[in-house]
């Protein structure tokens, strides 16, 4: 039993790996020859220099072997050395980006960075966690507090390190004239706003096009798909046009979204404005700038900022495999950028021997395995967030009405350091019942707050894996599973012994009267009563299929008890999951046997399953206009397979995601309210087309479909030229990661931060996930890391991690693994002793201080 602490279809065989072109692979390869720390295996690297640094908090010695990849493996003489050593060298490869988020999360951005961030430090605030701080410690484990401690240990003697020696600190802090912070292990858990916030956006969407009337009902189904079906209400007493949408999203956004660095609001170094570079209007700089700030006024009104965000893993039966062990596999989706989002590293103790993937500023790792079991987690989309709406004290807009009387709201003052200023500067936030005020319009006498799962004790995101990470079993695992909290996770689950599993987990509310999709008063009517029982959510042990496929899709069987507990409705789009289990079922029908080159090619695999389903309506269709018929011959020749050097795949991005879409939000919602549908929902959208009646008649629906080809096709030929033959999806889809200060530097100090530019392969609804700028095709998001476990034969896994390990641009691991992930490829994930020796290039010692 679980139970929860007590808490207030391609034409290819199976998948396709994506190939670049001989250019493209010259110009890699001669990259790789210029300085790239990686190869393949068997190639010689240069050896570095060793090194040793004295590190308070460590106990015994600790040694580091950093392999050609930049992966460190860490033997240390006691469990809590091993985190000590972790903070240390993850705040040597990262100390930048552990630094920004710390300080994004705490609030404290002004006191570097000046006073235009004063009101996102006041918002960040808000969302930290303030509860009692005993029971916070004891949610996760026995030790999650030591081993936090340790962590900020580490990361503080770095920091005191370079703080002695400045030449060590990374570029950033240069240009920016700043040292970095030292840490607390509070810090570790109080700051929440990482965790892939879900639903409150959404809410807010819904209730604007609920206020619209019936078109406006029709638009938000267009909007977002709710699986199961369900037809969201208002709450008695509630007007959804009263919600200021624009305005409550970007207090949303303020409060969680990762910071946005800008000419406007960050000052160089060195200069007396907010910087020194002017952009040229006609640059491909200040063309990037603007597409940015198009997006972010775009999503300020419309949009789930999480909904291109999702992750595939699955695991298979040693009966399924070559091998006859268990191959595990995960590639989680986020967001791109330069670092990487993902860190990976080792840590060997006595107890402990785990390897994987986890965030820079989290000690332990969430991905990865213990030389006993393994583990990979995507997202489960449970429903974690309310938006609370509040009648104000026409007396008092400090007191809200609640169970028919005025109840005060607590105000907290916190004082923000701002640079150049003498003194902090004060500034309230307010917190009702429910949780902090994100808005409050006293003139109109109404406040909104949000409740948020992942503001109670024991949320700290992916915290929780400190637990599962050293488990010996299954019932281990799914006794640490039962304290996760947030986000919503599924994990699946390997062991040595031949055992597959997988498990959802995370902190679910109860809403007794309510779906959670709507805005509702917070009047008392509409409260949460307690949480549910992790044994209420469904879960398979060996199951007899054989394997597991998770891709963030509703996947609560319809039959099982939770799936009528409301337990979340608004789920990624399940192309990626449909591609995946018909690639494994047309594997097992065959009877063939699993590689991991299978794994590796079904997380590359480009094939988009809602192009498959589009090209069954153009199958028949036929055009006398010339422009329209070429734009059909290009379409019905493809087979869906989203290739960076296809045409087809170009127009059909452009078509489906712009001029298609388009119409079909006009023609389901009507003209006035299409806007309240935006961007619209790739499932809708096609169910739509595919089942027209009662919407559009069968000819108009033909009609529409061809109608909208010719725009599409202006557009590429105003972007790629006339000639369609030279049409390619990788000319518009471009993969570069780029930089948190790209718009703040100059053009050359931008080529050191940025990486890449390369043309892309894939799609936000392809199992090789990767979703783009709306505005530019730029990607945006995907798996930056993929892993393979052999469970069992643990150095035989594979993995890969973009656009490097370091985050220090001047370092070989900055940007090496980069042309690698470009081309589908992967390195070893070295796990034993002998194989780490021979894959080694710098070796690192750590000794306590006195020694």
């Amino acid at each position: 039993m679980r139970t929860r602490h007590p808490r207030p279809a391609s034409r290819r065989s199976l998948g396709q790996r994506h190939s670049i072109g001989v250019a493209t692979l010259a110009a890699l390869a001669a990259l790789a020859l210029a300085g790239c720390a990686s190869g393949p295996p068997g190639v010689q690297t240069p050896q570095r220099p060793p090194s040793s640094f004295a590190v308070a908090g460590l106990e015994k010695p600790a040694e580091v072997l950093v392999d050609r990849w930049g992966v460190p493996h860490l033997y240390a003489g006691t469990l809590y050395d091993a985190f000590v050593a972790q903070g240390f060298i993850a705040a040597r490869d990262r100390l930048w980006q552990m630094d920004l988020w710390r300080k994004r999360g705490l609030g404290e951005m002004a006191k570097d960075f000046g006073p235009a961030w004063v009101e996102s430090d006041r918002a960040a605030r808000a969302v930290l966690y303030r509860g009692d701080m005993y029971r916070e410690w004891l949610a996760y484990g026995s030790d999650a507090k030591r081993v936090a401690e340790a962590f900020t240990a580490g990361v503080n003697a770095y920091v005191a390190q370079v703080r002695a020696q400045p030449a060590l600190l990374p570029p950033e802090f240069a240009l920016l004239g700043y040292q970095p912070a030292l840490w607390s292990p509070e810090d570790v858990v109080r700051i929440r706003h990482h965790g892939l916030t879900l639903n409150f956006t959404s809410e807010i969407d819904r209730a604007r096009a609920f206020c619209a009337g019936t078109e406006g009902i029709k638009a938000d189904w267009l909007r977002r798909e709710l699986d199961p079906p369900i037809k969201p209400q208002v709450a008695p007493g509630f007007d959804p046009c009263t919600i200021p949408a624009a305005e409550l999203r970007a207090a949303y956004l303020r409060a969680t979204d990762s910071p946005r660095f800008a000419k406007s609001n960050t000052r160089l170094a060195g200069t007396a404005a907010a910087s020194a570079e002017v952009l040229q209007p006609d640059s491909p700089e200040a063309a990037a700038a603007k597409a940015d700030e198009e997006e972010r006024q775009r999503q300020a009104m419309q949009g789930d900022p999480t909904a291109a965000y999702g992750s595939n893993n699955w695991v298979i039966a040693p009966q399924l495999t070559s091998t006859g062990r268990p191959i595990l596999a995960n590639d989680p989706h986020r967001a791109h950028g330069a670092p990487s989002l993902r860190y990976m590293t080792h840590l060997s103790a006595p107890g402990m021997d785990a390897i994987g993937a986890g965030e820079p500023f989290l000690p332990g790792l969430s991905i990865g395995h213990n030389g006993t079991i393994a583990f990979g987690l995507t997202r489960f989309y449970m429903d974690q967030e309310d938006l609370y709406v509040y009648e104000l004290n026409p007396q008092n807009p400090g007191e809200y009405r609640y169970q028919g009387r005025w109840e005060p709201m607590t105000s907290v003052t916190e004082r923000i350091a701002v640079r150049g200023e003498s003194a902090p500067r004060e500034v309230v936030n307010t917190f009702t019942r429910h949780g902090p005020v994100l808005l409050s319009e006293p003139g109109k006498q109404r406040a909104f707050a949000l409740r948020a799962a992942w503001l109670e004790p024991g949320m700290a995101p992916y915290f929780g894996s400190m637990d599962y990470m050293r488990a010996q079993n299954w019932d281990q695992f799914r006794a640490a599973m039962n304290r996760w909290g947030a986000p919503g996770e599924n994990q699946v689950y390997a062991d040595r012994n031949g055992n597959v599993g997988w498990m959802p987990g995370g902190l679910t509310p109860i809403r007794p009267n309510w779906d959670g999709l709507m805005p509702v008063p917070g009047d008392g009517r509409y409260e949460w009563s307690g949480f549910r029982n992790g044994d209420e959510l469904p879960s398979e042990f060996n199951p007899a299929r054989g394997y597991v496929v998770t891709a963030n899709e509703n996947n609560i069987p319809p039959d099982h008890p939770a799936a009528k507990k409301g337990i979340g409705y608004e789920w990624s789009d399940a192309a990626r999951a449909r591609r995946l289990k018909e690639l494994f079922a047309a594997k097992v029908a065959a009877g063939s046997r699993f590689t991991i080159e299978d794994s590796e090619r079904m997380q590359n695999d480009i094939v988009a399953t809602p192009a498959q389903r589009l090209l069954k309506l153009l199958a028949g269709l036929r055009s006398d206009d010339p422009q329209t018929a070429a734009g059909l011959r290009l379409l019905q020749g493809w087979d869906g397979t989203m290739h960076r050097d296809s045409g087809a795949a170009a127009l059909y991005e452009v078509w489906s995601g712009k001029t298609l879409r388009a119409a079909v939000l006009k023609a389901g919602a009507g003209d006035a309210a299409s806007s309240l549908a935006a961007p619209g929902d790739n499932t809708r959208m096609l169910l739509l087309l595919e089942n027209p009646s009662g919407w559009v008649s069968n000819s108009q629906r033909d009609a529409l479909l061809l109608q909208t080809l010719p725009p599409a096709m202006q557009e590429l030929t105003a972007k790629l030229g006339p000639d369609m033959a030279a049409w390619k999806w990788g000319a518009l889809h471009r993969a570069e990661f780029r930089h948190p200060l790209a718009e703040v530097v100059d053009a050359a100090t931008r080529k050191k931060l940025d990486v890449g530019d390369w043309p892309m392969s894939g799609s936000s609804f392809t199992p090789m996930a990767a979703t783009y700028r709306a505005s530019d095709y730029r990607l945006t998001s995907g798996a930056s890391f993929r892993m393979v476990l052999d469970v069992g034969n643990w150095d035989a896994s594979r993995v890969i991690n973009t656009p490097g390990q370091s985050g220090n641009p001047e370092s070989p691991n900055y940007r090496d693994l980069a042309p690698l992930w470009l081309e589908g490829k992967y390195v070893p994930l070295v796990y034993s002793r002998g194989a780490v020796e021979r894959e080694t290039v710098e070796r690192i010692r750590l000794v306590p201080v006195g020694r």
